[in-house]
């Protein structure tokens, strides 16, 4: 009953593969590049690697990668794969996620799932909190933070939540088929989490209102510009606005899920000068 687990390297892959050892699962981890003698290479942009990676697997913790996914759920089906969890986005759930960047890779990768045979699950998380490493850098540095929606809500979700979501439903069948919105406990605007991190680190973080062109002038290194703009028109609409919160990870896994401060403390040295 081996579980292939994509992306292993992944914050939200580690913490699952680290699960499913404890739980006694084998489990074959799978990365592009694998770094662990463990691993197996299975880059999901390349198809030729799917086969061998997928060899005697029963189910699939999956990343959301559309180039192929149509390819490596046939794959899986030819393989014998009976479950497949996709590691989605709450992002199609936004209108017209078609037209949407963010959302149309992770829908795509929704679809090619929904046209094949093997069953597949849903994982669709909101904001990860390790988005926040972003601003790591500017809080070392002791500058301010640029933010032009300061206002905005986030339902940081901490990504050993999803993992453990992501280890039930692998470990019970009838969990399965269905998509699961996943979310942190709390929302949070980006300000709430600075003021978060500033009590963890021990200073005060300074946060300035920028506008969008300056936000996507100082992000012109890191994301693409069609990218940038879905990830500002998302905080504009997420300005003022109190994020939805769903119960699935107490749901899922017996437990609350984490809040961001637990994230915050467990990560406080990335943050330190």
């Amino acid at each position: 009953m081996t579980t292939l687990v994509t992306g292993a390297r992944g914050a939200v892959a580690t913490a699952l593969i680290g699960l499913l050892r404890e739980q006694g699962r084998p489990v074959r981890p799978a990365s592009s590049a694998p770094a662990d003698p463990s691993a197996v290479r299975c880059d999901l942009r390349d198809p030729s690697t799917f086969t061998a990676a997928l060899a005697g697997v029963t189910s699939v913790f999956l990343y959301a990668e559309p180039s192929h996914a149509d390819e490596f759920a046939a794959t899986a089906a030819a393989a014998g794969v009976e479950h497949i969890v996709l590691l989605s986005s709450a992002t199609v759930l936004t209108p017209d996620p078609d037209a949407n960047p963010l959302a149309r890779s992770h829908l795509d990768a929704e679809r090619a799932l929904a046209a094949s045979p093997v069953r597949s699950t849903l994982l669709r998380p909101g904001t990860f909190c390790g988005n926040a490493m972003g601003w790591s850098r500017p809080i070392k540095a002791g500058t301010p933070i640029g933010l032009p929606y300061p206002d905005a809500h986030v339902d940081a979700v901490h990504e050993a939540d999803i993992a453990a979501v992501a280890a039930a439903v692998l470990a019970d069948p009838a969990l399965g088929a269905r998509p699961y919105t996943v979310t942190g406990p709390q929302s949070l605007t980006f300000t709430d989490q600075i003021d978060v991190l500033s009590r963890v680190i021990g200073r005060d973080i300074a946060v300035k209102r920028i506008t969008r062109q300056e936000w996507k002038a100082e992000m012109a290194d890191y994301i693409d510009g069609p990218f940038g703009d879905a990830l500002l028109d998302y905080w504009q609409s997420c300005d003022g606005r109190p994020a939805e919160l769903t119960p699935v990870v107490e749901e899922l896994t017996g437990r609350p899920a984490r809040t961001f401060a637990s994230w915050a403390e467990e990560h406080r040295a990335a943050f330190l000068g």
